[in-house]
């Protein structure tokens, strides 16, 4: 292959829903291109892509995969992306490292949750769309209404390029109202057959041609007066308004195809060379520290590492983007994120599985290599005197969570090495040892994003693991002040130990003021603030620790190891064990003796002290909260709150978001847990989600009770 420049390059994401048919149309493009000689398919296991074990044992596209093709002197960088909503990772990847997005549709369902979530993604990122309508011969295709369903979404910007004369098993023939040409095919598709557009088509057509004429000519000032002059625009000037009008996101552009029997691919890539963006032609990424970095060769050498793949006899692949200058087999360069020298040894550009070795890559670029130290995704390598790094992806707040822990005890090293090196390859997988809730959890995106993992480690790594309900990460406070008093004495022989703390504790808020008389079964306790110690939690909330010592009657030097006592127990909750949060300890009183007290002494009774006026304080359990929306469609949203209500769900909210429902509530973690897989079964997997923590709540009285109850029979197993 060819080294491209960067006017040359134009780098795309190929989403949308799973079925749409993305994997077909990639092996399509490259059939026409010429790097492959025969199409495989998704039922033989032999395409270019989809060639992990895990991705022929389901079926489904696990991983995106890079190809770059070459077309009319062109190259085209295309990263296929899973249409899962689990694996909404790799797509959200592609979008920050590619300029345009192809959004796939299946002829037989149209507008899909998956291209309302690909959507969102890519106008989060201002990127131009493609919409691209597959699967014209599905009997079940109606063209007509997912043109409807797509000005209904995404308004009067949508405008067809393309459309089928007939859709349905004969499918075999399109009008392209930019060319106004008609193209048709054989059984076998491939090359068009290219023909004036016949008189029953034309009415149609010139009205579809002079919409899209208009469309293009809003984007530019000069063509907009050109069109009012001439009443049309030429070819030339059709193209570059509508490379303006994606450019700037004010078109949204419809092509058709049947990726299936190679029906429209070729007409769908010379667009794609001849009318989208360059590299060169959109914004500039903006490094760490705010500096816009253009994709220049004559820029210093910067490469970003977006992508890590572990594949069989090679080890890691390491995926980049070229972001400034040119890079070279052979070229040292600097780890920006760890400092470590690293050596470009061998260059590769990509399609699936197949590498082609290649001298040097241009800015703009993307590119693979291998046999690198310790490059991890995201990264940034440098050549000599630059600093640039990147860190512009930003993945979206897991969805479902799950213990780990391997079925064979002495792999639990071997299962996180594994696991660790997973994430590499997909950032969404999150590890956390909890030693809060003492276990290992896995958070990821869904159900099934979860069970690849664990096909994986059974399949690849042979580590049998099972999976468990998460613990829910309670916190413990308390509603009024208590006093409570304990006097810790043991006599051994020799020297003893002896301490005795009198202590108040009530709960905590922000700017609320120390009284200075407390009254507990009507005696009055005078406190006398000398010191405050406010100290923010690592698990959220305040403990705020007041010395109200008077007269000497404990020595200032063992004030540490009281409050060392009292957070033991914040660590601990009287209740349930789980960390308690918001109090305030006031030590106003206590004991020591001359020989006998030291800090072990005190630290046992400022534990025990605060133990007892803990319970007695009207303790709580606390559980999160979560924000949680919900992308649903209009028929299904009755079951979808219905669902809710059973789970102690508060409606936050209702809206109409281009096409469907959203729903705004907020749940208790504890009702979240396995909620992915009941919203796909609710709404046959159409609606989708997003979470993030909200707050942390009272529990009802009777949850309370039954959390008490089985944290008390645990402690007594």
């Amino acid at each position: 292959m060819k080294v491209y420049q960067t006017d040359e390059i134009k780098n795309i994401s190929l989403l949308g829903s799973s079925g749409s048919g993305k994997t077909t149309l990639v092996e399509a493009m490259l059939f026409e291109s010429g790097f492959i000689k025969r199409r495989g398919t998704v039922a033989a296991k032999n395409t270019v892509s989809d060639y992990f074990p895990v991705e022929q044992e389901y079926g489904y596209s696990v991983f995106s995969t890079v190809f770059s093709i070459e077309w009319n002197n062109k190259k085209l960088n295309i990263i296929d992306c899973p249409g899962s909503d689990d694996f909404i990772g790799s797509a959200v990847t592609a979008l920050n490292v590619t300029d345009t997005a192809i959004v796939l549709l299946n002829g037989q369902y149209g507008v899909e949750v998956g291209t309302q979530n690909n959507f969102r993604y890519a106008e989060k990122l201002n990127k131009p769309i493609i919409f691209l309508v597959n699967q014209l011969d599905n009997d079940k295709c109606d063209y007509n209404q997912i043109l409807s369903q797509l000005k209904e979404s995404y308004g009067s910007k949508v405008v067809p390029i393309q459309y089928p004369v007939s859709t349905g098993p004969d499918f075999n023939s399109i009008i392209d109202v930019l060319l106004m040409k008609k193209y048709s095919w054989k059984p076998e598709g491939g090359a068009p057959i290219i023909e004036d557009i016949p008189k029953s088509e034309m009415e149609k057509a010139t009205q579809m041609h002079t919409k899209l004429v208009e469309a293009a000519a809003e984007n530019d000032e000069d063509l907009m007066e050109k069109f009012f002059d001439q009443d049309s625009l030429s070819e030339d000037d059709m193209r570059q308004g509508i490379r303006e009008g994606l450019a700037n996101r004010g078109m949204f552009p419809v092509f058709c195809v049947c990726a299936g029997k190679n029906m429209g691919v070729r007409r769908l890539m010379e667009f794609l060379g001849n009318v989208i963006p360059f590299v060169s032609e959109m914004p500039k990424v903006q490094g760490t520290s705010g500096e816009e970095i253009e994709p220049d060769v004559k820029g210093p050498e910067s490469l970003y590492f977006f992508k890590t793949s572990v594949e069989p006899h090679i080890g890691e692949v390491s995926y980049f983007k070229v972001m400034s200058g040119i890079v070279c087999e052979g070229d040292d360069l600097i780890n920006a994120n760890k400092g470590s020298k690293e050596r470009i040894t061998q260059l590769f550009v990509v399609a699936g599985s197949n590498r082609v070795k290649i001298d040097q890559l241009n800015a703009g670029d993307i590119g693979a290599t291998v046999k690198l130290k310790d490059v991890k995704t995201g990264n940034t390598l440098n050549g000599k005197d630059v600093n640039y790094k990147f860190n512009f992806i930003k993945y979206p707040n897991y969805k479902y969570t799950r213990a780990i822990k391997p079925i064979n005890e002495a792999e639990v090293e071997k299962m996180m090495n594994a696991v660790n090196r997973m994430r590499e390859e997909d950032p969404t997988w999150i590890v956390e040892q909890s030693k809060e809730l003492k276990q290992t959890l896995i958070h990821g995106q869904g159900e099934f994003h979860l069970r690849t993992l664990k096909w994986r480690l059974e399949n690849n790594d042979k580590i049998l693991i099972k999976y468990e309900e998460p613990k829910i990460p309670y916190r413990e406070t308390i509603t009024k002040a208590a006093r409570a008093d304990y006097r810790h004495k043991k006599q051994s022989g020799g020297a003893g130990q002896f301490g005795e703390v009198h202590l108040i504790v009530e709960p905590y808020k922000e700017g609320a003021p120390i009284q200075t008389i407390y009254k507990f079964n009507g005696q009055e306790f005078k406190v006398n603030v000398k010191n405050v110690e406010e100290i923010p939690l690592e698990w959220g909330g305040k403990l705020v620790f007041v010395n109200s010592i008077v007269g000497g009657a404990i020595d200032s030097r063992f004030m540490p190891a009281i409050l060392k006592g009292v957070m033991s127990r914040m660590e601990q909750g009287p209740l349930t064990g789980s960390y308690a949060r918001d109090v305030r300890v006031i030590v106003y009183d206590g004991k020591m003796h001359p020989v006998d007290s030291n800090e072990i002494s005190f630290m046992l009774a400022g534990r025990h002290a605060f133990s007892e006026a803990f319970k007695n304080a009207s303790p709580k359990i606390l559980e999160p909260i979560y924000d949680v929306e919900v992308y649903v469609p209009t028929d299904k949203m009755g079951d979808v709150i219905g669902d809710f209500q059973g789970r102690r769900a508060v409606i936050m909210g209702m809206s109409s978001e281009k096409g469907y429902e959203k729903l705004e509530v907020k749940v208790p973690l504890k009702e979240m847990s396995s909620y992915s897989v009941a919203l796909s079964s609710l709404t046959g997997g159409r609606a989708s989600f997003n979470m993030k923590f909200s707050s942390y709540e009272l529990v009802p009285s009777d949850v309370q009770a039954k959390l008490i109850k089985n944290f008390e029979e645990q402690e007594s197993e």
